[in-house]
């Protein structure tokens, strides 16, 4: 027996962040390219690979929010909502491999085959106008995700850390280590002028890919855990086992499992004793009331499976 969904609210808000952050990064990418000629700084090149990489990431991660709208079938009687996780899985191994890898390398061969930067101007000028429009899309990204953590009544972090959203949390650490990024590089071409020395430039390369990775690895392990089946939090499980415990006719809730089907959706299953002297149809209409009760608290329940034990 199931109940019908409606969108949960904050679907549209994720389109509209990879959006913003997909024409920011491709526009900062090729600024950062042709910047990194014109230098021939490390952490320069470092920074629009590392944009580059998030231009591609931001592409899948579109497919990934377009893939998991698509309706239930004969073969995915619970949707596609885990295609979010799956793609976005891909998008922050690609990080990893394309942008956090090729940083390290371009840090190692400058201490190896030191080059000063020259003509830093043009580094500058890139490096203050990205700043700005990765802060832009932060947040935005940002935005977003306080809103839902408002109406969730939770901490920003909390809710980050909770969030079943995978495109909107990783837009947001994106954005925040590509700023950072921004400054790191600055430091490095400027102590790099100031020293005499590549070794700054270099080092600041090596870090960038550093940040990068650490950033790419914890989105990896975040996506995979939803991908396998993550359950809601304890919070969220106990407000359901009581609403249900509630309910007229239902003397206990022996097991409940509530897992993420994809973002903001949940398939509520329980198993429940049953008032021993109701008959066969007044179980039937119990059964209903209790999951209409269910789908009640929230749109994001995708589907709510009662079983009498």
């Amino acid at each position: 027996m199931g109940v019908a969904r409606q969108p949960p609210p904050g679907e549209g808000e994720s389109l509209r962040t990879v959006v913003i952050a997909l024409l920011a990064n491709a526009g900062i990418a090729a600024a950062k390219f042709v910047a990194a000629l014109l230098t021939r700084s490390s952490a320069m090149l470092a920074e629009a690979i590392h944009a580059t990489a998030d231009t591609g990431n931001q592409v899948l991660l579109l497919l990934a929010d377009r893939l998991a709208r698509r309706p239930a079938d004969e073969s995915h009687p619970l949707g596609h909502g885990r295609e979010a996780y799956f793609w976005a899985l891909v998008a922050a191994l690609g990080m990893f491999l394309t942008g956090a890898l090729l940083a390290v390398r371009q840090g190692i061969m400058e201490l190896f085959h030191p080059v000063r930067v020259s003509s830093p101007l043009a580094a500058y000028v890139v490096l203050g106008i990205s700043f700005c429009l990765d802060g832009v899309s932060l947040m935005r990204a940002y935005r977003q995700l306080k809103k839902e953590a408002t109406r969730l009544d939770l901490e920003f972090l909390e809710h980050f850390d909770r969030s079943s959203d995978p495109v909107g949390r990783a837009v947001f650490a994106e954005d925040a280590v590509a700023m950072v990024g921004n400054v790191v590089a600055f430091a490095g071409i400027v102590l790099d002028r100031l020293t005499g020395s590549a070794i700054p430039d270099a080092a600041a390369a090596l870090l960038i890919g550093l940040c990068l990775a650490v950033v790419a690895l914890d989105l990896t392990r975040r996506n995979r855990d939803f991908l396998v089946g993550r359950q809601a939090s304890a919070a969220v499980r106990d407000g359901l086992r009581r609403l249900i415990s509630r309910q007229p006719g239902v003397t206990a809730v022996d097991e409940l499992w509530v897992t993420f089907v994809g973002p903001r959706r949940l398939w509520v299953v329980a198993r429940i004793q049953i008032d021993d002297a109701l008959d066969g149809r007044a179980m039937k209409r119990l059964l209903r009331a209790t999951e209409a009760a269910v789908q009640a608290q929230s749109t994001s329940f995708e589907r709510v499976d009662l079983v009498p034990s």
